[in-house]
């Protein structure tokens, strides 16, 4: 099963052209080809210094973060197949995808890193 989420703090509603098909945008392989398409190139990484960009060799911190959307698969037979794809857009303009488990398969950095972020734009959109 495929679920979006889209938190009003990031984009607000979804662009036009990112409303699910569920024929076409249902697995985690067609998703990130409808994401690089639409710029999100950079393979994200979360290292020790933060949000690693690796063609660039560029560390953001979480200010400097701003996740774009993000989708929700589901294995239907094996929690381990749970994942979540972040569409993620620096203050610098780089665009690009994070990947995870979600569950108890999650990265504890990648889960701590996306925490932070969120904290920080849920702030923001109180003051």
């Amino acid at each position: 099963m495929f679920t979006e989420e889209n938190k009003e703090y990031t984009t607000g509603q979804p662009e036009p052209d990112t409303e699910q098909n569920p024929d076409t945008m249902n697995t985690l392989s067609s998703l990130t080809e409808t994401a690089v398409k639409k710029g999100y190139t950079e393979n994200f990484q979360v290292s020790d210094g933060g949000l690693l960009a690796p063609s660039t060799e560029v560390c953001y911190l979480p200010q400097e973060v701003k996740i774009d959307n993000f989708y929700r698969f589901e294995g239907t037979s094996d929690p381990d197949d749970n994942a979540i794809l972040y569409c993620l857009q620096t203050n610098d303009g780089v665009k690009g995808m994070l990947i995870d488990s979600y569950g108890a398969g999650a990265d504890e950095k990648i889960s701590e890193f996306i925490k932070r972020v969120e904290e920080i734009h849920k702030v923001e959109a109180e003051e």
